[in-house]
């Protein structure tokens, strides 16, 4: 029993390991917007610059998709492993293109193009790495295990997001504004070129599930896309609950440092800071969360925090932006990150245990893509615009809100319609 925990363990780490460089990658590109968007997409006005890199960073939602079907289907067919290996190698192309690219000033409009074609592949990675990697652990776990397991996979997230705040702070820390304009944004790019190795090598120790060896698989990509079809209404009601899970997790941990600095007019260094202690506290709470909904059923965390940010979260932001402070903004995210770890924790497993075996990877691959491409990671750029349209800093609370809207209408649909229905239960589990 022992020996199987700490190989369970193992393969825990060694699955959610790309998970970690996904986000860290992607929110160090959030975080230092700004002097991205100086260094490659240079413009007489800063809000269209500023814009112009949040594009850049939303675009690689296009691609996500695509990835998703594709290599999807290549890990429905071929195996959970070689499909997460094959994710982390695609992945460390758009790591290593962002990190090295010279500046606009240096090479002109192959600057822009070389960053945006990096996005791009990197979205082709992403469009099946999170969900393969909550396919992997959800097949790893027991029935009673299930949500604790998967919580790890938005717990690693978590802990990119750490790495990429606590980088930030540093640097903001010890770095005048001229060094950071300079070459300082550079550093938290090549730290992450420097893990890649290690990330690789993690991966390629990584054993098969057995659900996957025990499962009928589909012999083709067309037999794939058949069965998906057959499942449209599943996965538009999945696709439509998961909106708020992907928009949550970019407007807390992603959005809040140019929220306090471009919105708020708070000093970078404690907007990293609070960044930094709600990415840690979704590191711990995501896991309970987990846990509790093994205990208490997926239903009701899904339906209760989707509720109660649709309650909280514009007279939240209203509160904080009447007297912007550092605690103040610290109370509205770290609440905030409680509800998304709340609702995280428990639509994971859920999410896994309503795919149909043979294209539980694809599936879920392109419901955590729709649900980005409509609203996820452009939630930067329209918060943003949101703010600049309507003079209302507390305007981003709109979108988070009309998100968590539109996942508890589909929960609802889902648990009391009987579309949706979970036994908990997957192929190699025992009954």
């Amino acid at each position: 029993m022992l020996a199987e925990r700490k190989s369970k363990t193992g393969a825990v780490i060694r699955a959610a390991s790309g998970n970690f460089l996904e986000l860290y990658d992607f929110l160090v590109y959030v975080y230092f917007a700004s002097y991205i968007a100086k260094a490659f997409f240079p413009a007489q006005s800063e809000f269209v610059s500023l814009m112009l890199a949040f594009g850049t960073y939303g675009v690689a939602s296009i691609a996500r998709p695509f990835g998703a079907v594709i290599l999807g289907s290549y890990m429905d067919r071929k195996g959970r492993r070689k499909g997460l290996l094959l994710t982390l190698a695609l992945m460390a192309a758009g790591t290593v293109s962002l990190a090295i690219t010279p500046s606009y000033a240096a090479i002109g409009l192959f600057a822009p193009l070389i960053v945006t074609a990096g996005r791009l592949i990197q979205g082709f990675s992403l469009g099946v790495e999170a969900g393969g990697v909550n396919v992997y652990l959800a097949e790893i776990a027991t029935p009673k295990t299930r949500g604790f397991y998967c919580a790890w996979q938005a717990s690693s997230q978590a802990l990119g997001v750490m790495a990429a705040t606590g980088l930030g702070v540093l640097l903001t820390a010890i770095l005048t504004a001229q060094q950071m304009s300079a070459w300082g944004w550079r550093v938290p790019l090549i730290a992450g070129c420097l893990i890649l190795p290690i990330l690789l090598w993690l991966r390629r120790s990584l054993p098969e599930t057995e659900v996957f060896r025990a499962c009928a698989r589909a012999r083709s990509t067309g037999e794939i896309l058949r069965i998906l079809a057959e499942h449209w209404p599943l996965l538009l009601i999945c696709m439509a609950m998961t909106i708020l899970n992907t928009t949550a997790f970019y407007f807390v941990n992603g959005y809040t440092p140019t929220f306090g600095t471009s919105a708020l007019h708070l000093a970078p260094l404690g907007n990293f800071i609070v960044t930094l202690v709600t990415s840690t506290a979704s590191f711990v709470l995501l896991p309970v969360s987990g846990a509790i909904s093994d205990r208490i059923g997926r239903w009701p965390m899904v339906i209760g925090s989707a509720l109660l940010v649709i309650a909280t979260a514009y007279p939240a932001l209203s509160w904080l932006v009447a007297a912007p402070s550092f605690t103040r903004l610290l109370l509205v995210e770290s609440w905030l990150a409680l509800l998304y770890a709340m609702y995280a924790g428990a639509l994971v497993p859920l999410i896994a245990e309503l795919m149909p075996g043979k294209v539980r990877s694809s599936g879920y691959a392109i419901i955590l893509s729709l649900a980005n491409g409509i609203f996820g990671s452009f939630t930067p750029a329209i918060a943003t615009f949101l703010i600049h349209v309507t003079d209302n800093r507390a305007s981003p609370a709109l979108w988070l809100s009309a998100a968590a809207a539109i996942s508890f209408a589909a929960a609802i649909s889902a648990r009391y319609s009987g579309r949706a229905t979970s036994t908990r239960l997957l192929p190699a589990d025992p009954a």
